[in-house]
């Protein structure tokens, strides 16, 4: 599990996870425009997005599959078992205001 969990914080950096680092997804979260799942993925908050949204979402999300399916191979483990790991760091580590998905709902932190 020390493994897993060292990789998580390389690939949160990598992906743009950590609150520290700027880039569409941030300024998205920021926006209130996408918000974080409790499957490590992200998705749109409003359930008619504009089409940028949805790029930056299914970019973002594709980028978190390839390199949850690396660590889970890595490790002998699920994907969604690595998934349900990063969401977890991810949720600790959201910022004030950013919406997570809790019980198939947008809360704000």
């Amino acid at each position: 599990m020390r493994t897993l969990n060292a990789l998580l914080v390389v690939l949160m950096l990598a992906l743009g996870g950590g609150a520290a680092v700027a880039g569409p997804l941030e300024d998205a979260k920021a926006a209130g425009l996408v918000g974080e799942r409790p499957d490590g993925y992200v998705a749109a908050v409003s359930s008619n997005p504009p089409p940028d949204i949805v790029a930056l979402v299914n970019d973002i999300n594709a980028r978190r599959r390839a390199a949850y399916t690396e660590i889970a191979t890595k490790n002998g483990t699920s994907v969604e078992a690595v998934g349900a790991v990063a969401a977890e760091r991810l949720y600790r580590e959201a910022a004030a205001g950013t919406y997570l998905m809790v019980d198939g709902r947008w809360v704000r932190k």
